[in-house]
């Protein structure tokens, strides 16, 4: 999927397990791994802005676009 998902590099640099991050955002810490796996297909603009706001980043820490082998 051309869209890597960053909250490994997150939460390593604030220091914080998936555990304390998925209670402190509101979500079950399965939902947080599908997203920080990649396997989401969505995710809400409410999830996006609860993650930057308790990891203190902004979207583009979490997400990045990687062109597949096709755009390329």
């Amino acid at each position: 999927m051309p869209i890597a998902v960053d909250i490994d590099v997150m939460l390593a640099k604030r220091k914080m397990s998936v555990g304390e991050l998925a209670e402190r955002v509101g979500i079950t810490p399965a939902n947080l791994a599908v997203l920080k796996n990649g396997r989401a297909k969505a995710v809400r603009f409410t999830t996006l802005d609860a993650l930057c706001q308790v990891l203190d980043c902004t979207p583009g820490d979490l997400l990045r676009w990687e062109p597949d082998d096709d755009a390329r």
